[in-house]
């Protein structure tokens, strides 16, 4: 059975790209056009003809346009099964004409929000009578065909002129997925955005949404399927990022990419985050980014080779060259400057991501986690601790040079996979031990791949929970440190107390831990 071509589509549009070719479109197969406000008014200044959706009805807009779509002419028009004589009956009583073709696109909510705009402007960008069309066209396409993305035009006229201006049923069944798809994000948007408005953290329901921003090869290994999405409203981040150069970015990328970032978004001067494997395996600040680089690589050059680096400054030639000079897989910073990416375009096959500025360390973005049966969230770690906030608990005072070296260990140690041991010197990690289950383990660790390179004598550590036993830090004293930084709170610190005082070490408590799985 042939497809019946559209007859009459209405539009009403926010999003107007690419609205004046389409409607063109549609009018050249014959298609009678119904619109409202704007859209109406933009579709008349092109030349074509349209009737206003008040025309249609015979009832005016309302409530400063609150009501204009919400009526039996327009919802009946669309949700009418055509193939049933009693519908067919009840619509011409009542005058009804079939709409064949709904093209919506929503108020921006999730723009207005990100805008800062107030509690009113906001809810007035709730959109009510945009959803109740799309839902209702969704439900009935069987025949109708329902279209609330720009990017989609392109498509329904290639179908169009491929079907005698009928949209296949196939296409129809698709557009209504998206559709759905389109309305359930929007109103997740909306209720999230209510629930921050009225200091709920954990509301009874909660809807992840997102907008897919490509299909990846695979995930973490090749026999996972993968795809990234990105959230609303818009932040900046590795999801949101515009890739310049090098290859399809990896399910892998991804994962590393955004813990270098975020670890980078922790600084005020300029620092370079080298990552392997979602840890850190080399972070260090200071006055250039090529003079953090030598720092950084110092560390463990080995783990590098191959890494993802981030910074939180553009990238200028002499970081370019140093970096090129190491098989580095993603380069990511807020901008490239041009002849850093002349001097970068020679890796070919290097991806090198800029997004624009920095992420927030301080992001509203709740963290999720897939759990069998469900997820898991909690806010992310903004967790922070001031030098005064610390307490000194040995006899020794840590020097100057100390509590430097240990604020910024204590930054890094939150992006180290737990057991955590971070060995700092002169704002620059030396050693890092991550993701031991013993935590004398992670101290060791670090230190052996120290001695390979610079070593942790003169070093501070860094410790994200605190050290159970005295043996932990017994390990990091033997490597070198000087000065320790731990959350405390152990039913064994004062043994632990007993150990840096007699080695003559300074220790400070910070009262919070940085675990991270």
């Amino acid at each position: 059975m042939a497809e019946k071509p559209i007859a009459r589509a209405l539009i009403s549009v926010s999003d107007k790209t690419g609205l004046i070719e389409f409607a063109t479109a549609l009018a050249r197969h014959k298609v009678r056009l119904l619109s409202t406000g704007g859209t109406a008014k933009a579709l008349k200044e092109a030349g074509l003809a349209v009737t206003e959706v008040s025309a249609h009805t015979g009832f005016p807009e309302i409530l400063d346009g609150r009501v204009k779509t919400l009526h039996p002419m327009i919802h009946g028009g669309i949700l009418a099964n055509r193939d049933d004589p009693k519908h067919r009956t009840a619509m011409e009583g009542h005058s009804i004409d079939p709409i064949d073709m709904v093209v919506v696109n929503l108020y921006p909510f999730a723009e207005t929000i990100a805008s800062g705009a107030d509690y009113a402007t906001c809810i007035e960008n709730i959109d009510i009578g945009g959803p109740a069309m799309i839902r209702a066209a969704a439900k009935n396409h069987a025949y109708v065909s329902v279209v609330t993305d720009p990017g989609e035009y392109e498509s329904v006229v290639q179908d169009m002129d491929e079907n005698n201006g009928a949209v296949s049923s196939e296409l129809r069944a698709w557009l209504a997925r998206e559709a759905y798809a389109r309305t359930s994000s929007y109103d997740a948007t909306i209720s999230d955005w209510l629930a921050r408005q009225q200091g709920t953290l954990w509301p009874k329901r909660s809807t992840l949404s997102g907008r897919r921003q490509q299909e990846l090869r695979y995930g973490e290994n090749p026999h996972q399927k993968a795809a990234v999405y990105r959230r609303t409203p818009y932040e900046p981040g590795i999801a949101t990022a515009e890739q310049l150069q090098g290859k399809e970015l990896s399910y892998n990328n991804y994962n590393d990419g955004d813990a270098a970032l975020m670890a980078a978004a922790e600084f005020e001067e300029p620092v370079i985050v080298i990552v392997k494997h979602a840890n850190p395996c080399g972070v260090a600040t200071a006055d250039t980014l090529a003079d953090a680089w030598d720092k950084a690589l110092a560390c463990d050059p080995v783990s590098a080779f191959g890494g993802v680096v981030a910074v939180n400054r553009p990238i200028d030639a002499a970081l370019a060259k140093k970096m090129t000079d190491l098989f580095l897989e993603v380069i990511i910073a807020p901008a490239v400057e041009d002849e850093a990416l002349v001097i970068l375009a020679e890796k070919k096959n290097l991806r090198v991501l800029v997004t624009g500025e920095m992420p927030k360390a301080t992001s509203e973005q709740n963290v999720l986690r897939t759990i069998s049966g469900g997820f898991l969230a909690q806010t992310a770690d903004h967790g922070h601790v001031q030098r005064e906030e610390c307490k000194v608990v040995t006899k020794r005072e840590p020097t100057e040079d100390e509590w430097r070296d240990m604020m910024f260990a204590w930054h890094v140690c939150k992006h180290v996979k737990s057991n955590a041991i971070v060995y700092v010197r002169d704002n620059a990690t030396v050693g890092i031990g991550a993701g031991q289950m013993s935590r004398v383990d992670s101290a060791r660790i670090a230190a052996i791949k120290s001695e390979q390179q610079q070593g942790t004598q003169n070093s501070v550590v860094a410790s994200d929970a605190f050290f159970p036993f005295a043996d932990g830090l017994l390990s990091a004293i033997e490597a070198g440190a000087t000065a320790a930084i731990q959350p405390g709170g152990s039913m064994r610190d004062e043994e632990v107390i007993k150990a840096a005082d007699e080695a003559g070490i300074a220790m400070v408590f910070t009262g919070m831990r940085h675990f991270r799985h």
